[in-house]
């Protein structure tokens, strides 16, 4: 069975395969975390603190209106990569939320270890930037979904790029995902040819 390091390593070699050198000076600076389900991990107006690699669980990004209004953003699961980006990377306050749904296992990355690393160690700057094109493309296709696309199209969509998560995530965040009312949601569930 593959530990969740060996689970980075395969993700980290999927973006960019590194030098030896790079790969090992990259793997020094995770450690273990756990969390429980429903745990704040970063709070709007902190900011992000670390890079998570998600080894076991669900988690989501989400940002809160002036007028108590919530947006799921994204949701992270294994394996993949989590925590609140532009925060990290920028080193400003987070705008928004990051929340575990279920109980969680981790590998983290402190911010200040790797910007450090990413710094000095070209080969890792450029799978860095690599692996944030990659998610910026799928945060641009899923804007035209939100602004072209009918609740059923968003819907099919989700479920022909993810199958999987309607058993990962309760379905009212994948309705507030996708910008859909909760009945309609069910009703796609119960009416649609899956």
């Amino acid at each position: 069975m593959k530990t969740a390091l060996d689970q980075l390593r395969a993700l980290i070699g999927q973006i960019h395969p590194l030098p030896e050198v790079d790969r090992e000076a990259l793997a020094s600076i995770w450690s273990p975390f756990s969390a429980k389900r429903k745990e704040v991990l970063t709070l709007a107006g902190e900011r992000e603190k670390y890079l998570y690699f998600v080894a076991e669980g669900v988690q989501r990004v989400y940002y809160f209106d002036e007028f108590g209004r919530e947006a799921t953003i994204v949701f992270t699961y294994a394996p993949s990569f989590g925590g609140v980006l532009d925060s990290l990377l920028l080193q400003e306050p987070s705008r928004y939320y990051f929340e575990t749904l279920t109980r969680s296992e981790f590998l983290r990355a402190s911010a200040l270890e790797l910007l450090q690393l990413m710094n000095e160690r070209p080969a890792v700057e450029r799978m860095v930037r690599l692996g944030l094109t990659r998610t910026f493309s799928g945060v641009v296709e899923r804007l035209v979904e939100l602004q072209c696309y009918s609740s059923e199209e968003k819907f099919r969509s989700l479920l022909s790029r993810s199958p999987h998560i309607l058993q990962l995530v309760p379905h009212k965040y994948l309705a507030n995902y996708l910008g859909i009312d909760p009945t309609n949601f069910s009703k796609f569930i119960n009416q649609l040819k899956l």
